[in-house]
């Protein structure tokens, strides 16, 4: 290898090294929200049954807190099986949208690079990740998105999502009710700052109040976690009408 080309790897690696750090430094205020709700469900589900290596084999496998609250809520013993993974794959299904808009980004890669990046996506990492790339755009002023940002960033929120999780798995029992602490409204809260910071105006906002609004009335309406699932569903049907029109 030339003296030139192991200068441009040194600088290649050392650009993927900047990136992943500045992705871990992005994602420490959402971190502080991550970590309140975290301990929910890992209370939660201990409550309902979970041993604690269950519960960081859950959230480990499953990167989606909307679909795992979901499935605590509904959990029974025996635990409904279909009813759950129904349930999960609905809620998740909000990820075929969001992949498909990462998908232009990382279409470069083998497939051995780009269904990892699809993992680690949340709904954190990937607004984020697609924010960044509006803000740095190339010298064609086309957005630049940054793999190695998403990546620390999200590899951040997938460590902290399971470690407080499984610790809220452990000490659940001995807090009791962490929803007497006001712990669950960080779950409110850190999606009210992602939507201010993907804010694009009323019209595209629409699917997010249909959303709202529909999870409202089920939950006044209707016990479990079927708000959750009704939510979802009313914001997809919503998004899908809107762009036909």
């Amino acid at each position: 290898m030339t003296e030139h080309n192991l200068t441009l790897s040194a600088t290649v690696g050392s650009t993927r090294k900047n990136e992943l750090m500045r992705g871990a430094k992005a994602a420490r205020p959402v971190l502080l929200g991550f970590v309140p709700f975290a301990l929910v469900l890992g209370a939660q589900a201990s409550q309902k049954g979970l041993r604690v290596f269950e519960v960081a084999l859950m959230t480990g496998l499953n990167f989606g807190g909307g679909s795992e609250f979901a499935a605590i809520e509904i959990w029974a013993s025996p635990p409904q099986v279909w009813v759950i993974v129904a349930m999960t794959l609905l809620v998740n299904s909000r990820h075929l949208l969001m992949g498909a808009t990462l998908a232009p980004y990382l279409k470069h890669l083998p497939l051995k690079k780009a269904l990892p990046s699809l993992f680690f996506m949340c709904d954190e990492s990937w607004a984020m990740g697609l924010d960044d790339a509006q803000r740095n755009r190339d010298h064609l002023g086309q957005p630049r998105f940054s793999l190695a940002y998403y990546l620390g960033l999200s590899l951040c929120l997938w460590l902290t999502w399971i470690i407080f999780t499984t610790l809220g798995a452990a000490i659940g029992p001995v807090l009791g009710d962490l929803h007497t602490y006001g712990f669950d409204m960080a779950f409110a809260a850190v999606f009210l700052v992602l939507l201010r910071g993907m804010w694009r105006g009323v019209r595209a906002a629409l699917p997010w109040l249909f959303s709202l609004l529909t999870a409202a009335l089920f939950y006044r309406l209707i016990p479990g976690g079927w708000y959750v699932l009704a939510g979802t569903s009313a914001g997809l049907v919503t998004a899908y009408l809107w762009a036909k029109s």
